[in-house]
């Protein structure tokens, strides 16, 4: 008998892999893009987000048609079968663009409303985070634990930002962090920031609004990991992750 979850989990981790091929391909010609504004100038997409969110609807569709889909792209495909897919195909477009390797593919899939398992693929480095419920986090195989891992002051803390963010806000927690002794970092990709949080590179993450599809398997992993999540609006919203010995100072700081 198949574990449904495991068996996307499997396939997560495949397609992420796959997905980031074909990205890299993108990147490594990029000054061919036509790149595209969505809402603001700071909002941007490319051909290579289109053409790889399809590749990954297309992957999903032939081994589960009638699994939901949600992506950044390509809006929400209606299923069937209790379990959806939350996908964005470049997380951190603007690195990407620049030339800078902090970029990956985000592939989450949950079952009821609950994240289940999670595959986070980072091309430029070959580096695969992923997490499945109740299995914990890996990094490239390698098992997760982020207990017991310094505070604030130990580590650095990432803070996100977005057109979608109070430009004054975010400057007040970036100050109260800074004046406790810890040190800021952001590097322009959610996901990835998530995934690190995971591994204990990172202190926490917080982000006053992220959609679904840049932090739903993120939170997985990092709770998987032994860390501490703030309740997330599956619809999108604020995002705040730590491990727990920096999770109680930076919901303080965020919150003012």
């Amino acid at each position: 008998m198949t574990d449904a979850t495991a068996d996307r989990h499997a396939l997560a981790c495949g397609i992420a892999r796959e997905a980031g091929a074909l990205a890299l391909g993108y990147f490594d010609e990029r000054a061919a893009l036509a790149v595209e504004t969505k809402d603001t100038p700071q909002d941007v997409v490319s051909r290579a987000d289109r053409a790889v969110e399809d590749l990954i609807r297309a992957r999903i569709a032939a081994a589960f048609p009638a699994d939901a889909i949600l992506g950044e792209e390509g809006g929400a495909s209606p299923g069937e079968s209790g379990f959806g897919w939350v996908i964005d195909p470049i997380d951190g477009t603007m690195p990407f663009l620049s030339g800078l390797p902090h970029w990956c593919v985000a592939i989450a899939v949950t079952r009821a409303g609950e994240t289940v398992a999670a595959a986070t693929f980072a091309p430029v480095s070959g580096t695969l985070w992923e997490a499945r419920i109740g299995a914990g986090t890996r990094r490239d195989g390698q098992p997760l634990s982020i207990s017991g891992a310094p505070g604030l002051t130990g580590r650095m803390t990432a803070i996100g930002a977005s057109h979608r963010t109070d430009p004054a806000h975010v400057g007040a927690v970036i100050g109260r962090l800074m004046a406790e002794g810890g040190v800021f970092y952001r590097n322009g990709s959610g996901a990835m920031m998530l995934a690190q949080v995971a591994e204990g590179a990172l202190a926490g993450y917080y982000e006053p609004h992220m959609h679904p599809w840049d932090a739903l398997g993120g939170l997985l992993m990092v709770s998987e990991a032994g860390g501490r999540t703030a309740p997330f609006d599956a619809g999108g919203g604020p995002v705040l992750a730590a491990s727990p010995e920096a999770f109680a100072s930076l919901t303080r700081i965020a919150a003012g």
